[in-house]
């Protein structure tokens, strides 16, 4: 692969993956301006590899508690950090359901770009209302409740639509259940590790089952880009949310809703 299509991709999907901004929506414009093919499986897995090491990095000591309540789940112990790791698989539980029994829907009925305007500006749209209700919200991870955590597994679920935005939507039904910004991202990125981990999985097994299975240089470099574009994206977002609100994410959907229609009407890309 040519170096700039190896950083461009590594880029944009390291920033696009956690940033409340859908990352379908960015890769649909990759190919369209560019007009480079598609990457190849092998660069799928390494930088899915790189933005899960980004959330393991950043959160690492939720990551530690996850590990440590594992533990205590397994040895039928209940406290905080058991009680953390059962809410984060109990969260995950309805997208992966959700996946397996529409992954044909998927991938062929849910990809058209008129789709993916409509749900990159109407969830943004949501995520306006949600964050302007959320102003004097104090809620945290630790006093959710498992109505809560259910909820917000459903609202993950919804994300197989293109445009979404798994980080989007999590990120709006937390502030609708009272979380505050920081604590409402902070689920949510802890939320994005089964997902990214089951995402790079099966890409990693499609990538065996192929044959071209070999590490190269150019995977290493996108992992690489992938992981610290990633790291600074969701430092970025968290440093802008302890004294800031989502508008800017809000403002940015709407116009890059709005640039998709426009590429359509003009007939650069399919609707």
């Amino acid at each position: 692969m040519d170096i700039l299509q190896i950083v461009v991709l590594a880029l944009v999907q390291g920033i696009t993956e956690f940033l409340p901004i859908s990352s379908s929506a960015h890769l649909i414009l990759v190919p369209v301006l560019t007009g480079w093919q598609d990457q190849g499986l092998l660069m799928d897995v390494a930088v899915h590899v790189g933005t899960l090491l980004a959330v393991i990095a950043y959160f690492h000591r939720d990551v530690l508690r996850l590990i440590r309540g594992g533990i205590q789940v397994l040895g039928l112990r209940y406290g905080p950090d058991s009680r953390l790791a059962l809410q984060i698989v109990a969260a995950t539980i309805p997208v992966v359901i959700a996946g397996f029994l529409m992954k044909d829907l998927i991938a062929t009925e849910l990809r058209s770009t008129t789709l993916i305007i409509g749900t990159t500006a109407g969830f943004g749209l949501l995520l306006a209302l949600a964050d302007w209700r959320a102003h004097k919200a104090d809620g945290t991870v630790s006093a959710l409740g498992w109505r809560e955590v259910i909820i917000i597994g459903l609202a993950q679920a919804l994300a197989l639509v293109p445009g979404v935005s798994r980080s989007g939507i999590t990120i709006t039904a937390a502030l609708f259940l009272g979380l505050r910004r920081t604590e409402a991202a902070r689920f949510s990125m802890l939320l994005s590790i089964p997902t990214t981990l089951a995402a790079g999985t099966l890409a990693g097994i499609d990538l065996a089952r192929s044959g071209d299975a070999a590490l190269q240089a150019d995977a290493i470099l996108a992992g690489l880009l992938a992981f610290a574009s990633a790291l600074a994206a969701i430092a970025g977002m968290m440093a802008w949310l302890k004294q800031a609100s989502f508008t800017p994410f809000v403002i940015y959907r709407l116009g890059l809703a709005l640039f998709l229609a426009l590429l359509v009407f003009l007939g650069l890309i399919g609707g």
